[in-house]
C-alpha cells in the first residue's frame, strides 16, 4: 500500500470564535473520518492539528548566503495549514476518495516519496 499526506487547509477565522462545543463537534467529525478510513481498508499512520499560521517561522535557505529566518508562513494565503494526516491507502484513487470524507475545507493530497534503497523522485 502507498502512503499519502493529507494537508488540511481552512480559514483560521474559525479559531477566533470557537466554543468548547464547536471544538468537540470538530473532534467528532475527525473521529468519524478516522473510522471511515479504517472501514475502507486504509490506515491513518499519523496526524496532528497545528497551531495557527501566525505562530510559524520560516527558514529560507539561500545559495551563498546565511539562511534567512522570518516570522510567519512563507506564502500569503486566505487559508492556513491547520493539520495533517499520513494515510496508507491502496492507491491514489482510494486516497482521493478518503480525502473527500475529511472534515476540512481544502485537502491537498500528496504521495509520500519512497526514499528507501535508492528510490527517489518518479
Amino acid at each position: 500500500m502507498a502512503q499519502y499526506m493529507f494537508l488540511l487547509f481552512d480559514s483560521e477565522e474559525w479559531y477566533d470564535n470557537v466554543t468548547a462545543e464547536d471544538w468537540q463537534q470538530a473532534m467528532k467529525l475527525h473521529g468519524a473520518f478516522a473510522e471511515a478510513v479504517e472501514k475502507a481498508g486504509a490506515r491513518i499512520l499519523g496526524g496532528e492539528a497545528l497551531e495557527r499560521s501566525s505562530t510559524a517561522s520560516t527558514v529560507k535557505n539561500r545559495e551563498g548566503a546565511e539562511p534567512l529566518v522570518t516570522d510567519g508562513p512563507f506564502i500569503e494565503t486566505k487559508e492556513g495549514l491547520g493539520g495533517f494526516y499520513v494515510i496508507e491507502a491502496r492507491d491514489l484513487d482510494q486516497a482521493l476518495e478518503l480525502a473527500k470524507l475529511c472534515p476540512s475545507g481544502n485537502v491537498e493530497v500528496r504521495p509520500v516519496m519512497d526514499t528507501s534503497a535508492g528510490s527517489g523522485p518518479a
